[in-house]
């Protein structure tokens, strides 16, 4: 199952990652995108763009009109929340003017401490 992984950690711990993927040379199971805050994170992915990917998820590629058919929303307001998904590498776009969600599957990681 291919899954993203979205968590929250500095830039500097997200980049530690790379040298080691880089020197193993190994498909990874799952992708992950990071964020730099939670509050980036929930900025990124809104309850609304959250309900955008559960109706993408599976569905393969599909139209922005489509899109906006399936969670019953304004297509100009799902072109926009489509954008930022592109934009932040949760969505690609496919030929044809469509957009897919190419992961089976989300997790979110991040931990709340007291300051």
């Amino acid at each position: 199952m291919k899954t993203v992984i979205l968590d929250v950690r500095s830039p500097s711990d997200a980049m530690a990652d790379f040298p080691r993927a880089w020197k193993s040379r190994k498909a990874q199971r799952s992708a992950r995108i990071s964020f730099a805050t939670p509050e980036l994170l929930w900025r990124v992915l809104t309850a609304k763009r959250w309900e955008l990917l559960k109706a993408l998820c599976g569905a393969g590629p599909v139209s922005i009109r489509e899109a906006a058919r399936r969670v019953r929303r304004d297509v100009k307001a799902v072109h926009g929340d489509i954008t930022a998904l592109l934009s932040a590498g949760l969505l690609i776009r496919t030929p044809g003017a469509g957009v897919e969600f190419p992961f089976e599957a989300v997790r979110v990681e991040f931990l709340l401490q007291a300051a």
